[in-house]
């Protein structure tokens, strides 16, 4: 099979361009021809550049044009796009249909009907645009605060539901968690053609048997990530929590009593804190998609303290994987975190299953096999709608 990848990358790298690079090569492992044509927003460099980015959003002109460019040359049988805003946009999935090749989109976060992404507005979760107008979220600046820069992607979001991008031109959906695919089908989209398959993670192996130590935070310093929350709880607690990550709110939780501020570290030391940590916490307020942080978590055998908000509620399972918290409340943020540190046994215990909860669900191999089979199944609806047709 051979597969064409398109995803924008973001101006500052997160978890989303790292599934895309890991899908990438797993799919080769598995046997496909696989490219990769990626597109970055670092070329969005004068004011010029950004008020034409903005204008062209809804159809991206440039950017359909060189995957065009590249299914011709490359012509694959599937091309899946991962990140399209700004500079590629939904309309590249008609494009791509008239030149023959099925058309698989990840649904990474809520960009399709929210113009935040996030489904969150004022620190907590929002729903208003979901099933109505777009452009309620212009008054409310939900694009990085900015009410232009806001009526740009409502404007694109608006163009794709009215035009029927989403129900005539995509063949098939990857959403990442069942919680997920249930607002997208409140969105409008196609039940049918919306497939679960959660990104995957190489296994690193079998936890360490060691001593296990400390409470660890790992993200972006931000307010969608409950920081400020954490901050709180912290501030209750008998031993401080580890902070992995920069941000925004960096500032702010510099010297905060019981936060031990790390800074980013790189991956393989990010890794090390991960499986050494006797909790990882995810105090987060909005509908994460799905947070790498936590499978990383789970691969390594350490339960999550997470907040019982959206996927997150799925994710974890209350008392087996790890302990469910109310978003936004300090005090059983702390007594979860002061739990799990009093009882290393309980968290042990907690810890394996999570790992057995990764061996099912979250390996390379496993979400792998998956995606294959959601592209063996878009495939062949093709066919048969080309029978029909005939």
């Amino acid at each position: 099979m051979r597969v064409l990848i398109v995803h924008n990358h973001y101006q500052i790298r997160g978890g989303e361009d790292a599934v895309v690079e890991h899908e990438a090569a797993a799919l080769a492992g598995a046997g496909c021809t696989v490219e990769t044509l990626a597109f970055h927003n670092d070329d969005i460099r004068t004011p010029i550049d950004r008020l034409r980015t903005a204008f062209e959003a809804p159809h991206a002109p440039r950017g359909i044009a060189r995957v065009v460019e590249a299914v011709r040359r490359f012509r694959p049988d599937v091309v899946h796009a991962h990140n399209t805003f700004p500079l590629i946009s939904p309309a590249v999935h008609g494009a791509v249909q008239a030149l023959g090749p099925v058309t698989v989109q990840t649904l990474h976060n809520f960009r399709l009907a929210c113009a935040g992404a996030m489904l969150m507005r004022d620190g907590a979760p929002c729903e208003t645009c979901l099933t109505g107008s777009s452009y309620a979220a212009v008054r409310h600046g939900c694009y990085r605060g900015s009410r232009l820069g806001t009526l740009a992607v409502a404007r694109m979001i608006d163009r794709h539901r009215r035009t029927g991008t989403w129900t005539r031109d995509v063949d098939a959906f990857v959403a990442l968690t069942e919680f997920a695919r249930g607002r997208f089908v409140a969105a409008g989209l196609p039940a049918h053609r919306i497939f679960v398959k959660p990104n995957g993670l190489p296994d690193p192996g079998p936890p360490d048997a060691g001593p296990r130590d400390g409470i660890l935070f790992a993200g972006r310093l931000s307010p969608e990530k409950g920081v400020e929350i954490l901050k709180q709880a912290a501030a209750r607690l008998a031993a401080p929590v580890d902070v992995a990550g920069e941000g925004p709110l960096r500032e702010r939780l510099e010297g905060a009593p019981g936060l031990t501020l790390l800074g980013a570290l790189p991956r393989g030391a990010m890794r090390t804190r991960i499986g050494r940590a006797a909790a990882l916490v995810v105090p987060s307020l909005w509908y994460e998609g799905l947070p790498m942080v936590v499978a990383e978590a789970f691969a390594a055998g350490t339960p999550v303290i997470a907040s019982r908000i959206g996927a997150l509620a799925h994710l974890v399972e209350d008392g087996v994987t790890g302990l469910l918290v109310a978003p936004g409340d300090p005090a059983a943020l702390a007594e979860a975190i002061e739990r799990l540190r009093a009882r290393p046994e309980e968290a042990r215990r907690m810890g394996a299953a999570a790992r057995a909860a990764y061996l099912r669900d979250w390996t390379e191999e496993a979400t792998t096999a998956a995606l294959l089979t959601i592209y063996r199944t878009a495939l062949a609806a093709r066919q048969r709608d080309r029978r029909v047709s005939a």
